[in-house]
C-alpha cells in the first residue's frame, strides 16, 4: 500500500504538468493576441488610405461611421478586404430588393419566408444554419453586420435585440411594398 506522502507528491506532480501545459497554452495564446492586434492596426491604417484616397472621402467615412457604430472596431473578415463595403438604400415604398446585393437580398428572402409562414424573428445564428453555413462567429457577426445595415437603412427591424424581423411596410421579393 502507497505511503499518504507518495500519493500526496503524485498528485503535486500532475497538478504540477497540467500547471505547465495550461502556462504554455497561455504563451501561445498571448502571441496569437499579439499578432491579431498587429494585424488590426494594419486593417485599420487600410481603412484610412481608403477614406482619404476615396474620391469623396467625407462620405466615405460618415458612411462607415454611421454603418454598424457598435462594430466599428471589429476587424473587417478576409472578404471584406477583397471588396468595397456594400452600401445599403435606404428603404421607401415601392424600392425592389434588386437594388441590394445578393447577400442582403437572401436576408431579406429568409425574413420573408418567416413572415409568410408566420414565424418571429431570425437570429444571426439562425439565419447561419439556415443557409449553410458554419455557425462559427465570424460569419454570424458577418451576417450580423449586414442584418445591422439593413436595419439602419429600414429594411429590417430589431425589436428585440439581435432578433430580425422585416420593417414595416416591406415585403416580397418584387417591390418594396
Amino acid at each position: 500500500m502507497p505511503s499518504v506522502v507518495g500519493l500526496l507528491e503524485q498528485h503535486e506532480l500532475a497538478a504540477r504538468r497540467r500547471v505547465d501545459e495550461l502556462r504554455e497554452e497561455a504563451d501561445r495564446v498571448q502571441a496569437e493576441l499579439a499578432a491579431e492586434q498587429e494585424w488590426r492596426e494594419w486593417a485599420i491604417a487600410r481603412r484610412r488610405v481608403d477614406t482619404v484616397l476615396a474620391p469623396d472621402g467625407a462620405d466615405t467615412a460618415e458612411a462607415e461611421a454611421t454603418a454598424d457604430p457598435q462594430n466599428a472596431d471589429a476587424p473587417p473578415t478576409a472578404r471584406d478586404a477583397a471588396k468595397p463595403k456594400t452600401q445599403v438604400p435606404v428603404w421607401r415604398q415601392g424600392l425592389a430588393w434588386s437594388v441590394l446585393s445578393a447577400d442582403y437580398q437572401r436576408i431579406l428572402q429568409a425574413l420573408a419566408d418567416r413572415v409568410r409562414l408566420g414565424q418571429g424573428p431570425l437570429t444571426c445564428q439562425e439565419m447561419a444554419a439556415q443557409f449553410g453555413m458554419d455557425v462559427v462567429p465570424a460569419r454570424v457577426e458577418a451576417l450580423r453586420s449586414k442584418a445591422k445595415r439593413l436595419v439602419a437603412g429600414g429594411w429590417l427591424a430589431e425589436r428585440q435585440p439581435g432578433r430580425f424581423t422585416l420593417a414595416a411596410g416591406v415585403s416580397g421579393p418584387g417591390g418594396g411594398s
